[in-house]
């Protein structure tokens, strides 16, 4: 499984959400097709990461206290700082051994992130991602998303690989898990419910694939998820608030420090 690394900088608090790498004061909000934006929790989201780029696996621990990889048990790591909380769903559990998930919590802020390999509803190996139009998202493609989330936002990125080149796709996250029927994953998650679609109100993750058939999407809010209100990510044929779904990836979004 192929895994990448995000970084969090400083940056201002909440960049404004724009189309496809442009910004536009309109909410409070920001989303692009390429590149990376920064977002505060730099010390918060930098932790986490170095833990699990440095192999650190952490199982909740009883009395309020950890378990490392090595069975030590603690509440606090160096300095008396609290210790981050990790876990980790590798490969193959769940029933899917396509599927890798991490969550990392420090303090008031997470990040988790939920990788995954496509293939058609009903394969002899199931999975957590899946394509319903294989000419745009073959069997095989990968998909991995992100979420940052403190007090302050919520950040959500999404990197695919093996999808078709040169390629406009819209992608939003929905508000059920996926299923055999594309229509298993609700509609659009939004902040407030609303009668019409909105890039302020929801999460757009538009992308553009290069000549690989690589893309990526990135996009930044000043609020939250609520529990269990989004639950996917779906892949459409065309950019924009609506197209038909042609793939689905369960993600386990939360709130912020979950």
């Amino acid at each position: 499984m192929t895994a990448w690394m995000v970084r969090t900088g400083r940056g201002p608090a909440h960049p404004i959400l724009g189309r496809q790498g442009t910004a536009g004061r309109e909410g409070g909000a920001m989303s692009r097709g390429r590149g990376v934006s920064r977002v505060p929790g730099v010390l918060a989201g930098t932790a986490a990461l170095l833990a699990l780029a440095c192999g650190v696996g952490v199982a909740h621990g009883t009395g309020g206290g950890t378990a490392d990889a090595s069975g030590g048990h603690g509440g606090h790591g160096a300095h008396g700082a609290p210790a981050a909380e990790v876990s980790a769903r590798e490969p193959g559990a769940g029933g899917d051994p396509s599927r890798t998930d991490d969550v990392v919590a420090v303090g008031g802020s997470s990040w988790m992130r939920a990788a995954g390999v496509f293939s058609p509803p009903g394969s002899f190996v199931p999975s957590d991602a899946l394509t319903y139009d294989t000419r745009l998202v073959p069997a095989g493609a990968r998909i991995e998303v992100t979420q940052f989330a403190d007090p302050s936002g919520t950040r959500v990125g999404a990197r695919l690989r093996g999808l078709v080149p040169g390629r406009a796709y819209g992608m939003h996250v929905h508000t059920s898990p996926c299923g055999a029927d594309p229509v298993a994953a609700g509609p659009h998650y939004q902040h407030r419910p609303a009668a019409t679609a909105d890039p302020v109100n929801e999460v757009w993750l538009d992308f553009r694939t290069d000549e690989e058939g690589d893309g990526r999407a990135e996009a930044l809010h000043g609020w939250g998820f609520r529990e269990d209100g989004a639950r996917s990510v779906i892949i459409h044929d065309r950019q924009g608030g609506a197209g038909e779904r042609a793939a689905c990836f369960t993600v386990p979004f939360g709130p912020h420090g979950r």
